[in-house]
């Protein structure tokens, strides 16, 4: 079940992304989500915001936790490529989870794609996991687009008038 995510929730959500930390470095992503990000400063805002959600199982156990911005990202004005629709979306940021449950991402889809008509996301070029993820749920690449420290990230849309 998604829910959004409450004051309460916090250190539920760092542990997933540290389990997530993990998970990349495992599969050879040394360089993402470096330096302790997300901080508890970022999901303390988030969830202030109203932007943060969880995923809990049937025994209340929070695995999983993102963040779904609706507006434009300002990272994504410009992209070394092109976007394929430039009517309003929302982006997922910061997904993530803890490694126990199957589904996870597909879950995250289904709520995101509930409320927003087109979505963006991005990854890092060695997030090969997240990179296969959004391509088999219809995502497209569309380009490169540059993180406020200038940092290189992979830029994806789904919009359900290209579906």
């Amino acid at each position: 079940m998604v829910r959004q995510a409450q004051e309460g929730d916090v250190t539920d959500i760092l542990r997933i992304y540290d389990a997530a930390r993990t998970f990349m470095r495992r599969t050879g992503n040394m360089t993402q989500w470096s330096g302790g990000y997300p901080s508890e400063e970022i999901v303390r805002a988030d969830i202030l915001r109203g932007v943060s959600y969880v995923l809990e199982n049937e025994a209340g156990h929070l695995h999983a936790a993102f963040a779904l911005i609706p507006g434009d990202d300002p990272t994504y004005a410009h992209i070394e490529g092109a976007w394929r629709d430039d009517s309003p979306y929302a982006t997922i940021h910061r997904a993530g989870s803890d490694g126990t449950e199957r589904g996870t991402f597909r879950a995250i889809l289904a709520f995101a794609r509930a409320q927003h008509e087109h979505l963006r996301a991005d990854t890092h070029a060695d997030n090969i996991p997240m990179q296969n993820c959004l391509q088999k749920s219809g995502f497209t690449y569309c380009g490169i687009i540059y993180l406020k420290n200038g940092d290189p990230r992979r830029a994806y849309e789904w919009s359900s008038r290209h579906d």
